[in-house]
């Protein structure tokens, strides 16, 4: 606990000393020039406006770009004249001297071609708020794909028309706050790292939103408190950046924008319109008080198959997060006994002759606030391994060029993973642990970076700690390259290590990962290596595979379509991997071609032929395997998609090889516009010399009628068939879930769910008997100070 602590502390003094010093400057924005060649809610409420005297309203708007994007856009705002009320009609007196955005560029699949469709937005903000709106047109409005859906469910939500914005706050070109909204005015947003290239739709935040479809098309309004943002601690002028987009899915889906891109280009945030005039906002008290009460009865069978079912204690948990906004950059949170229960099913996943964990994605409040600050290419944070906590702290935030955070928490349950080279191996401590994760990153240059990281799970005979370096540099627009070196030290107690047939006390291991990525117009590709020790652990995080030197390289040629072909895009490559372990023993290769086309329908199509190797049980098997995927939208209503992969399987349980068949078809229906339908199936089989050693078959359908934005039902139904040998094993899962959410955090939750199981081998036939069932009831308010 001391090491923690004294993280922590570290962690506070570097924040305390940030926060002392004097509020820069602003700085002059340098006009970028653009590149040379392109490439690719709320019920109404009142948002009181607050105009301020000091500042002049907006001019009308810079002028567009010229037509090859020689200068990058800007704009400036200034505060609202009047009253907004976020209703998704624009006529109130505020949008009078809003500045106006319109989105001159379709950058897919055109190729900054003049969009199908016109769209603009507006802009202002008060002392607290910032507002846009945008007028999205269209010639035939009854066409427009709306439905409504839960918030975040990104993977639904992109099938649907939506506009958006990107705000980069900081203007430093490494991270962003992404907002989404459809024609029925369902939310999303994410967190975006410029750094690490991903988009994070876990990330929550509070903001209003209303759509209305019009007999022109739709319009949105939007209304994001400032006290939802960080940005730098500043009382004159700022410029942040901005992207104004729009996704208008037809025969083909049409990506368009206010800002000009280039697809030679590695980057997003640098190309993005710069708005300046941000001054005089305010975040109030800033303070985020949200508790929670979770109610819960677990009943479980008392002996199977001929036990009864009996009835569980009933669990009655309060708790309370607090997150208070120190500054516009800084941000501390802390939890008391949080509410982290689990109320969706986790993604459906095969387990079947699988040697390696597998991985499920955070969904927990708490550890998502500032979670793109723990990103990096070894993933040695991934708060999923905090599975039961007591309590947390955590701090994060950005002061000029420095970005920081930091987590405490007590765990109930200790969960460890044993990687190696050949298998993922999992223990159980039965002590609770303190786990502390700090990390630093410096912005170097216009767009490189350098990074620290500590991380430490500290028990009464178990550590782990793990700290090192990582950077990226960008040498040109096209090329990048990142580094990360890590090193680990690690104490298991007596009996675990004599379990594992290891040596007693401490020991120590190092991983590094080297990668250098090319993203240009026609050609991309990378080279990446890895050499990860075989005493090399990282406890706080997820890595499953260790004693491995792995190389590996990929490059691909890019098409592009124009109006007169009919596809949109293409692309053929080769990629290879080599994984030797330590010993010098080649364990993995892979050598394939792969091609990919996107089409007509919204239609994806990908083809990988592959030639490998694989190590095991002291074996090299040869493999040839051939992976095909596509995904096609037949109507607005409709989306279907499938994965399949045939070849060469070694059975793990004989270490003997066979032919596998991996088929995974997805249905999506949208039957009315609340009521949407998902059928899933999973089928994979396994022969050995034309004998049949497996199959497994697993089924689930989700129904969800959706009342409106804020309240939905979900019925969820899976069914598992698994048969080996004279052994034939069965399993059911249901789950039903009421949801309200006034907002991400204001949540009314109550469900059901029960397991059922039955097996015959060959000796005894038991049907299919429910072993669990239970009940659960979540209540969460947000109070805003």
């Amino acid at each position: 606990m001391k090491s923690l602590a004294l993280s922590f502390l570290a962690a506070g003094f570097l924040a305390s000393a940030l926060a002392a010093q004097q509020p820069a400057p602003p700085t002059a924005e340098p006009v970028t020039p653009a590149p040379e060649a392109a490439t690719p809610a709320a019920p109404a409420q009142t948002l009181e406006a607050t105009p301020e005297t000091t500042q002049t309203p907006a001019p009308a708007p810079a002028p567009a770009p010229a037509a090859e994007g020689s200068v990058q856009r800007r704009f400036e705002v200034g505060p609202t004249s009047g009253e907004i009320r976020i209703d998704g009609v624009i006529d109130d007196a505020g949008w009078e001297d809003a500045t106006v955005v319109d989105l001159p560029y379709e950058w897919f699949p055109g190729d900054n071609a003049t969009p199908p469709v016109a769209t603009d937005a507006l802009i202002t903000y008060d002392e607290n708020t910032l507002y846009v709106a945008f007028k999205a047109s269209d010639p035939n409005p009854q066409a427009i794909r709306a439905q409504l859906m839960d918030r975040d469910l990104i993977g639904t939500f992109i099938q649907d028309d939506y506009i958006g914005i990107t705000i980069d706050t900081f203007n430093d070109e490494r991270q962003a706050f992404q907002f989404r909204v459809n024609p029925r005015g369902v939310q999303v947003d994410a967190a975006f790292s410029e750094i690490e290239g991903t988009e994070d739709f876990t990330w929550d935040s509070i903001w209003a939103s209303e759509a209305r479809i019009t007999d022109t098309g739709y319009v949105v309004e939007i209304g994001i408190p400032f006290r939802q943002l960080r940005f730098p601690r500043t009382t004159g002028p700022q410029t942040w950046g901005f992207e104004f987009f729009r996704s208008y899915p037809r025969n083909v889906r049409h990506r368009i924008s206010s800002r000009f891109t280039n697809r030679s280009r590695d980057c997003t945030l640098c190309e993005e319109n710069k708005v300046t005039g941000f001054q005089n906002m305010t975040q109030g008290r800033n303070i985020e008080l949200t508790p929670t009460v979770t109610a819960q009865r677990a009943d479980a069978i008392d002996g199977f198959p001929d036990g009864s079912l009996e009835s569980g204690d009933e669990d009655f948990e309060p708790g309370i997060t607090a997150k208070w906004g120190i500054t516009p950059n800084m941000t501390v949170t802390g939890t008391i006994n949080p509410d982290f229960s689990q109320i969706e099913a986790d993604a459906l996943q095969l387990e079947v002759n699988t040697r390696f964990a597998l991985q499920f994605p955070e969904k927990r409040p708490f550890f998502l606030e500032g979670a793109d600050t723990y990103i990096t290419p070894l993933q040695a944070v991934f708060t999923r391994s905090v599975a039961e906590p007591d309590w947390g702290v955590k701090l994060n935030g950005k002061e000029g060029k420095n970005a920081f955070g930091t987590y405490i928490a007590r765990d109930d349950i200790t969960n460890i993973l044993i990687p190696e080279n050949q298998r993922t191996r999992r223990a159980f401590l039965e002590e609770s642990t303190d786990t502390g994760v700090f990390r630093y990153r410096r912005d170097v240059g216009e767009r490189s970076a350098i990074g620290l990281l500590y991380t430490g799970r500290e028990g009464d005979e178990y550590h782990n700690r793990v700290a090192g370096l990582d950077g990226l540099v960008r040498f040109t627009k096209s090329d990048t390259m990142r580094v990360q070196y890590l090193s680990s030290d690690t104490l298991y107690p007596d009996d675990l290590s004599a379990a594992l047939g290891q040596d007693l006390g401490s020991f120590d291991g190092d991983a590094l990962h080297v990668e250098y990525g090319h993203f240009a117009k026609l050609w991309r590709g990378f080279v990446k290596y890895q050499d990860l020790d075989p005493n090399f652990r990282a406890d706080s995080g997820f890595i499953p595979r260790v004693d491995v030197k792995t190389g590996e390289a990929q490059y691909e040629r890019v098409f592009y379509g124009t109006k007169e072909t009919w596809y949109a895009q293409a692309s053929v490559g080769v990629h290879g991997l080599r994984t030797d372990d330590h010993d010098g023993t080649l364990t993995d290769e892979i050598t394939e071609v792969f091609g990919t086309l996107n089409g007509p329908r919204q239609s994806a199509y990908e083809l990988r032929l592959q030639k490998n190797k694989e190590f095991f049980r002291g074996q090299t098997f040869d493999l040839d395997r051939q992976i095909v995927e596509f995904g096609i939208n037949p109507t607005g209503r409709m989306r279907f998609a499938a994965f399949a992969r045939f070849g060469d399987e070694i059975d793990l349980a004989t270490a003997r090889l066979g032919r596998t068949m991996v088929l995974d078809p997805f249905i999506q229906l949208r039957l009315a516009k609340g009521l949407n339908l998902q059928l899933e199936y999973v089928r994979q089989t396994l022969d050995v010399e034309g004998d049949r050693v497996f199959d497994v078959d697993i089924a689930q359908s989700r129904v969800v009628y959706q009342f409106n934005v804020r309240t939905f039902v979900r019925a969820v139904l899976q069914y598992q068939d698994f048969n080996r040998g004279a052994i034939n094993e069965q399993d059911v899962f249901g789950q039903f879930l009421f949801s309200y959410k006034l907002n991400p955090q204001t949540v009314l939750f109550a469900g059901y769910d029960d397991t059922r199981f039955g097996v015959n081998d060959g000796l005894e036939d038991i049907g299919i008997t429910q072993t669990n069932r239970s009940f659960f009831l979540k209540v969460g308010y947000a109070f805003l100070y």
